[in-house]
């Protein structure tokens, strides 16, 4: 299996986790240093633990993945580093409403003991 392969799979277990709203699993896929830049968020993230914590916060406010799925996806290997970006739609509960998101993201990830974990994300709105 060529290496690209071998970090789409990973990504794809991560957006699968992401999408069915699997909130284990979902981190499980990052290290525990992991940072996270997202344009809905004033500043950030430096770690998975940062991360959960504003997690419950949106939970807590009604938040909930209801869908998400993967496309135009491009993988660059760099060693054991490499830069998955695609992009993303998503459809999460807010509370008593539903919204669609359509949004690029990267994630880096890390081979780590034969196996790819995120090291980093950064989310940005899609532009049309």
């Amino acid at each position: 299996m060529r290496l690209e392969d071998t970090v789409l799979a990973a990504a794809d277990r991560l957006v699968e986790a992401f999408a069915r709203h699997d909130v284990p699993a979902y981190f499980a896929a990052f290290r525990p240093d992991a940072t996270f830049c997202f344009y809905t968020h004033p500043e950030p993230l430096r770690s998975r633990d940062a991360y959960q914590d504003l997690w419950r916060s949106w939970e807590a406010d009604g938040f909930q993945v209801l869908a998400c799925t993967s496309s135009d996806r491009h993988v660059q290997v760099l060693g054991d580093v490499a830069v998955f970006t695609h992009r993303v739609a998503t459809r999460v509960r807010l509370g008593e409403r539903e919204e669609d998101l359509d949004e690029r993201e990267t994630i880096v990830f890390a081979l780590e003991h034969d196996r790819w974990v995120g090291v980093h994300e950064h989310l940005s709105p899609a532009s049309s």
